[in-house]
């Protein structure tokens, strides 16, 4: 997937959890990844994370540590 549309999902992702009081919002963000993103998703999200790619909000980024890594193929 390219990574603008990774980072648009996961943005909208945040978007709708920053109506939540802030931890919330950061648990419900990373539990919503991992619940429902497939880990080439995953692992390509935590790898643009940990780049420094801009673009991604920071309820994203506060999540990041909280999105499960999915092993390496």
């Amino acid at each position: 997937m390219s990574p603008e549309k990774l980072i648009h999902m996961a943005n909208q992702i945040a978007t709708f959890f920053e109506s939540k009081p802030h931890a919330e919002g950061v648990a419900g963000t990373a539990a919503h990844i991992n619940d429902f993103w497939e880990p080439r998703m995953r692992r390509q999200l935590l790898a643009l994370i940990e780049a420094g790619t801009p673009g991604l909000r920071p309820m994203v980024l506060e999540a990041a540590p909280g999105i499960r890594r999915p092993a390496e193929v």
